[in-house]
């Protein structure tokens, strides 16, 4: 198998989350490494990259991903879409208006 995509080159990964089609006989996470396996080389990259598996309102995972990787991952079979993670800060505090 080859290396992994963008291991070389020192870039560094960021979050992406990664919807796919539902597997159909197969157990979703599973399906994921092996999806994430064939970007990174190995099923052990695939492991210590995946950070969280979706299988209930949607399919598909989140896992650290350089740019070369994201690009590559998004051309799999199944893979419907890529986006990077995002994470919101919620305000409050004495300025917040309670009743």
């Amino acid at each position: 198998m080859a290396a992994a995509s963008g291991a070389t080159s020192g870039e560094k990964g960021s979050v992406h989350i990664v919807y796919t089609e539902r597997p159909e006989g197969d157990e979703p996470e599973a399906h994921h490494v092996r999806t994430l396996a064939s970007v990174l080389g190995s099923e052990d990259a695939a492991k210590e990259a995946l950070v969280y598996t979706y299988k209930n309102a949607a399919c598909g995972f989140s896992a650290k991903l350089t740019p070369a990787q994201v690009d590559e991952i998004s051309k799999k079979p199944g893979v419907l879409q890529v986006v990077p993670s995002k994470t919101y800060q919620l305000h409050s505090g004495p300025g917040v208006m309670r009743q």
